[in-house]
């Protein structure tokens, strides 16, 4: 057996230490009144969670599909795992630090709801009257979940997977959170100077986006990147199943986010589609102007960009602008992923690019063609006179660039200070399936033997 350090241990003794915690919390009875919910918002909500909750999985298949033959199942699983490792710090503090008693609307008291005590028993969330406040913890909480996820494409093919664990955590209650509280919160500091983000272009991708340039900067190169090989992505129909289920999912994410069965459901699902599907088609049909060949990859990236910039703007702009956004929004991705590969900074799969830049177009755009004829509770932007909203947008997307770049720069730096980021040459070079879980993809089975050195047990597949 491998040698092992208290460091190895600390998982599992805070997972024990959270499960004793969880015996003594009190039990409440459920909230009685519920006769104020509405039983069709609440099926929905019930729905729009599941689906938001397969959209992780979605996006495993999605980077998994992209990377190299020897690293599938570490990006899989760097992204997967988050829905067992988020979902506890959720519960236990997460949820109280996004929408607990606010403090000075920059974040939330972790005493409100900490181990969720008082979230079955308390009233509903002063935006979502008609569900259940228990509801609308585990409607946000997968949010919570996939916005960690998304950073592991920028640092893939090079991370340890246990040092990316504990980023994950930080992540989630020094970044997410407080971003989530300044824009959701109706305390918060960017709820009360008036911006507009639907479903997550602030919360979920720019806060992602920046992050994964942050860790793509600290980690530095792969060799492969430096020596400029040109590798293929293991499995294109895996990258298009995780599309599939990242375009199906998201309609729970933009149309969820409504938090009733209502017609503006019904608008943030169309505006979802449509600008999802403009952006796959710009991007195939910007590549072939460019001189290149349609591909599926393109298709698929592109779709992805749509789904993200649409998302501030889904409940607040009509079907027709839609389209521009997500025509825009690929093509503004796609030349900043081909000026980031003439540069030296390594986003494995183009996170920041893609999700980064993608977040900061749609709440840009969010900006210019909001519109309170879709949603009165919204403001009119740009294009209907208000210039003050657009402004207010840019305000709100530079404080949440400025804070999670710095923030999650330096959370990367404190891990590496205790435990190494990265895996070594050896490990890099035979990949991070073998050596950090001992699995493969390939036929070829990797192991690692009693001594802690590295050997590859070739068990080719008959033909």
């Amino acid at each position: 057996m491998m040698k092992k350090s208290f460091q190895d241990y600390l998982p599992f003794i805070f997972l024990a230490v959270v499960a004793v915690i969880g015996i003594f919390i009190p039990t409440l009875p459920s909230y009685a009144d519920a006769g104020k919910y509405s039983t069709a918002d609440i099926a929905w909500i019930l729905v729009a969670s599941s689906l938001v909750f397969l959209m992780t999985p979605g996006l495993s298949f999605f980077y998994g599909g992209m990377v190299n033959r020897k690293n599938v199942i570490s990006t899989m699983m760097q992204s997967f795992i988050a829905t067992g490792l988020i979902s506890i710090v959720w519960v236990v503090v997460g949820f109280s630090l996004a929408f607990g008693k606010s403090h000075g609307g920059l974040i939330g008291d972790p005493t409100t709801f900490f181990m969720f005590n008082n979230v079955g028993s308390g009233e509903p969330w002063s935006l979502a009257p008609t569900i259940p406040l228990l509801l609308f913890a585990l409607f946000q909480m997968k949010f919570a979940i996939i916005t960690p996820a998304l950073v592991v494409g920028a640092v893939a093919e090079r991370i340890r997977f246990t040092s990316y664990v504990l980023f994950m955590v930080l992540f989630s209650i020094l970044v997410y959170a407080p971003i989530a509280h300044w824009t959701w919160h109706p305390d918060g500091i960017l709820f009360k100077l008036g911006v507009l983000d639907f479903a997550g272009g602030t919360v979920v991708h720019i806060s992602a986006g920046c992050a994964a340039l942050a860790g793509a900067i600290v980690l530095k190169r792969r060799k492969d990147h430096i020596e400029k090989k040109e590798l293929q992505p293991a499995n294109i129909p895996f990258v298009l199943l995780g599309t599939g289920l990242l375009w199906f999912g998201w309609f729970g994410f933009n149309a969820g986010s409504a938090l009733g069965a209502n017609q503006l459901a019904a608008t943030a699902f169309a505006t979802t589609n449509t600008a999802t599907a403009a952006a796959g088609l710009s991007w195939v049909f910007f590549d072939v102007v460019r001189g290149r060949k349609p591909s599926a990859l393109g298709f698929c990236i592109g779709a992805v960009v749509g789904l993200v910039a649409i998302t501030p703007a889904a409940g607040f702009v009509a079907i027709p602008q839609s389209i521009f956004i997500g025509f825009v929004a690929a093509i503004i991705s796609n030349m900043m992923v081909h000026w980031k590969s003439k540069t030296s900074i390594d986003d494995t799969l183009d996170v920041f690019p893609c999700h980064g830049v993608g977040g900061m177009v749609g709440m840009l755009l969010t900006g210019v063609f909001a519109t309170k004829a879709m949603n009165s509770a919204g403001n009119d932007g740009w294009f209907y006179g208000n210039f003050d909203l657009f402004k207010n947008q840019a305000l709100g997307l530079f404080l949440v660039v400025a804070y999670s770049f710095a923030v999650s720069y330096g959370i990367f730096k404190l891990i590496d200070l205790f435990h190494p980021l990265r895996v070594t040459d050896d490990e890099e070079s035979l990949g991070l399936d073998a050596t950090q879980h001992n699995e493969s993809y390939h036929p070829a089975m990797m192991t690692v033997d009693t001594e802690g050195d590295l050997k590859e047990e070739a068990e080719m597949a008959h033909s």
